[in-house]
């Protein structure tokens, strides 16, 4: 189950989305934030998201881990660091160089860990809902994979370049919409 505090991001998801879709240079104008999924991580310390996002006629996947303090040796994958009103300052960073993420994309694919529910809470620590996913992911042919056989799909289009007959990770969200967000 993930854990989500009823808090104030700074900056905001959409921010933070819009400022890593510019630096990769992948289209320009506004940016609609259509949701994410989660994983649970374990051991209970790292936040592991997926978000989908579209800009203009192209939509995207951009996974990432939320920390309490910096990664060792991960410097190059750090996105933003993040003030959350309720856990104090994140490190957020690509999930594809987070060995806690991986290992919940790797169990993905298997089909030994499924999407957290998502449980809200209010300053207080009380529960106060349990929230559909604007996202809902589903494993295809799961299998077991290597760590170097993972790869995350960033830049979601209708015929990603992924073998069918592979282990992957498929997106749905509203209005029909699905992509593969991960495969082997």
């Amino acid at each position: 189950m993930a854990i989500l505090h009823q808090a104030t991001l700074t900056p905001t998801k959409l921010q933070l989305v819009t400022s890593q879709l510019d630096q990769l240079g992948w289209g320009g104008g506004p940016v609609d934030l259509i949701g994410g999924y989660r994983f649970d991580d374990p051991d209970g310390q790292v936040g592991v998201e997926g978000l989908i996002a579209t800009r203009g006629d192209d939509a995207f996947h951009i996974p990432l881990t939320y920390r309490d303090a910096p990664l060792a040796g991960a410097e190059p994958y750090l996105i933003v660091t993040l003030d959350h009103s309720a856990l104090g300052k994140r490190w957020v960073y690509d999930a594809a160089h987070d060995p806690v993420a991986v290992g919940c994309y790797m169990r993905a694919l298997a089909g030994a860990q499924e999407q957290a529910v998502l449980n809200v809470y209010d300053r207080a620590e009380q529960l106060v809902e349990v929230r559909d996913p604007a996202v809902v992911i589903r494993v295809d042919r799961p299998a077991e994979i290597s760590a170097d056989d993972l790869v995350l799909v960033r830049r979601l289009e209708e015929d990603a370049q992924d073998d069918p007959d592979r282990p992957r990770l498929i997106a749905q969200w509203a209005g029909n919409n699905e992509a593969v967000v991960a495969f082997a």
